[in-house]
């Protein structure tokens, strides 16, 4: 049987299940980041992300951009469960054929993003590769009282995203700006249910919150926040690599949230009860199933 006929997912969650953890794992597979055991007051965050040409990004697009996608897409899973990135090691592989010029830039990306950040690169490897590839991993730490995992979520719940949705791949993808400061003020300001950075797509990843929590979701059409570069309601809901954080609290702090009047972060739904499945309100009023899809590698 081909991979593909088992799908990404699946095939992940068939090789997790051949994981056992040991006592210093406080949670392994299945979320933005594993969390590991640290010291008194905080958890140390573990993540990896891997970029690969004519997937991920293509020759056209300019190797500083793509250094800095490889770096920020780590920094965003940190991000997702309310941490401050740390450390970092890149692994590179690069066509014979590849220009001084081209690595540079590429390395220029990485650098000047990480220091952004204040993220240190400590190492890594380099190999010959037939295409471009780009792996990262990524440490950081989070406060053990400001953890936050796709778990969580609870009937009631009010669901939030940053920013906004669709059109990424004509050129947000590479110029995105990982949430940490806001996932920092939501977690020290309010009560944060469940958080997960969305990269596969609106629905995919509120996919993924839903499944951790057994529960629903009621979405509204009319809140959905569209960015200038989408083409439309489907777009928003299934293209990913927007990199926006999808968050759900309580209606209470909901309603401290909404009285910010911060724009940055929009509610635009609810967690139901899971027999409901991912519901959709139109703009007429009108109700309608989600299929849950977004981003898939097979």
């Amino acid at each position: 049987m081909l991979i593909i006929k088992v799908g990404e997912f699946a095939l992940i969650e068939r090789f997790s299940r051949k994981i056992k953890s040991g006592p210093s794992v406080i949670k392994g597979p299945g979320d933005d980041c594993a969390v590991l055991k640290y010291d008194r007051k905080s958890y140390q965050l573990f993540t990896c992300d891997m970029l690969v040409e004519g997937v991920d990004f293509t020759r056209k697009d300019d190797p500083y951009l793509v250094g800095r996608k490889a770096i920020a897409v780590s920094i965003s899973d940190i991000a997702a469960c309310a941490g401050l990135p740390k450390h970092c090691l890149i692994s590179l592989g690069l066509p014979r054929g590849t220009t001084l010029a081209l690595a540079d830039r590429i390395f220029k990306g990485m650098y000047e993003t990480a220091a952004k950040f204040k993220v240190d690169i400590v190492g890594g490897d380099l190999s010959r590769s037939p295409r471009i590839i780009i792996d990262v991993s990524m440490s950081g730490v989070v406060e053990k009282k400001n953890l936050i995992l796709r778990s969580g979520a609870k009937k009631g719940d009010i669901i939030f995203v940053s920013g906004t949705l669709g059109g990424s791949m004509r050129g947000k993808h590479l110029k995105f700006t990982p949430r940490v400061k806001e996932a920092r003020y939501l977690t020290r300001n309010f009560k944060v249910t469940s958080m997960i950075d969305v990269s596969d797509g609106l629905v995919q990843d509120l996919g993924h919150i839903l499944r951790a929590a057994n529960a629903g979701a009621l979405i509204y059409e009319d809140l959905i926040p569209l960015n200038k570069s989408a083409k439309g309601l489907s777009d928003a809901l299934y293209s990913g690599e927007d990199f926006e954080l999808l968050f759900t609290m309580p209606l209470k702090e909901a309603r401290k949230l909404s009285a910010k009047r911060m724009d940055i972060f929009k509610p635009f739904g609810e967690i139901t009860e899971k027999k409901n499945g991912i519901k959709l309100i139109d703009k007429k009023g009108r109700e309608r199933t989600l299929k849950v899809k977004g981003f898939r590698h097979f």
